[in-house]
């Protein structure tokens, strides 16, 4: 079969030549083809000059993009030019930075080669993130499951067959959150453990405010759920509190018409007229290998 590993960066070049020297190491027992499709998010270093010769590695590619859109529509980007210019089986998309350990990467075609109609997920058993990430992380998926009925456990490190990559172009969620949108469009995925890697270089780039837009991107692509929900417990507690009404007991109500409000607003993201012209924002392909 044929894989396409989807990597999406910016100004992490050094992070990158090790995982791909991390990748070529653990995919030297397979006898599938492996390439490499890297979406440059208009980075402001330049990219090396050589790459070194990676002798289980097919192929290697480099999306430069005219202007950065962010981590969510560079694997948006990369999806919908695979689909429509390259040979693949499957895609699967991960991070640059060592976070997605490489030697999962076995674990994942695997469990596609006895299942390869289903998308592969990996499921985050164990993290190395501090103590505070790790807080706000599990109130993202605590909210997450009581406004949508989702459990999202899984980000961007997946396995999807060419199927599920074509319905995934076309749904306009994708171009704001791929996991969410992979939870859209396909109830039944396959679940691995997984457990998050540590950097390769220098600190995390996902500051509070970009995990707050993260967890709502998610969160909007089920609005529907979220209005639903939100207005049931708006009126079951408007009930209980009828009688003892005051500032202090209607806050919850406030805080939950402010988080209605932002996230129909961070919806608005979800843009599939922009996400079909996202090719206009591609200045060249360079072919490494």
């Amino acid at each position: 079969m044929k894989f396409k590993i989807l990597i999406p960066l910016y100004n992490d070049w050094q992070s990158l030549l090790k995982l791909l020297e991390n990748i070529n190491y653990h995919v030297s027992d397979t006898d599938h083809i492996i390439s490499i499709v890297v979406v440059n998010d208009g980075s402001t270093e330049k990219a090396p000059y050589d790459f070194p010769n990676y002798s289980k590695i097919n192929s290697i590619k480099i999306i430069n993009l005219k202007e950065n859109v962010g981590h969510a529509r560079s694997i948006a980007t990369g999806l919908k030019f695979i689909y429509e210019n390259d040979d693949f089986d499957h895609i699967i998309p991960m991070d640059s930075d060592g976070e997605d350990r490489p030697d999962e990467i076995k674990d994942l075609i695997k469990r596609i080669e006895l299942k390869p109609g289903l998308p592969i997920v990996c499921e985050r058993v164990k993290r190395s993130e501090g103590f505070f990430f790790k807080f706000c992380y599990f109130l993202h998926k605590l909210i997450t499951f009581t406004f949508t009925g989702r459990s999202i456990r899984f980000g961007n490190f997946t396995c999807l067959p060419k199927e599920k990559v074509k319905i995934m172009t076309n749904e306009k969620a994708t171009w704001s959150s791929f996991s969410g949108a992979l939870s859209k469009i396909s109830k039944v995925k396959i679940g691995i453990p997984s457990e998050r890697g540590t950097r390769y270089f220098g600190p995390s780039k996902m500051s509070f405010k970009n995990l707050i837009v993260h967890s709502l991107a998610i969160i909007a692509v089920f609005k529907i759920n979220v209005l639903v929900r939100s207005t049931l417990f708006f009126f079951v507690y408007l009930i209980l509190i009828y009688e003892k009404i005051s500032v202090i007991t209607l806050i919850p109500l406030f805080l939950i018409i402010i988080f209605v409000l932002l996230v129909f607003l961070t919806s608005r993201r979800e843009n599939l007229e922009n996400y079909r012209n996202s090719n206009q924002n591609i200045f060249d392909v360079n072919n490494i290998k």
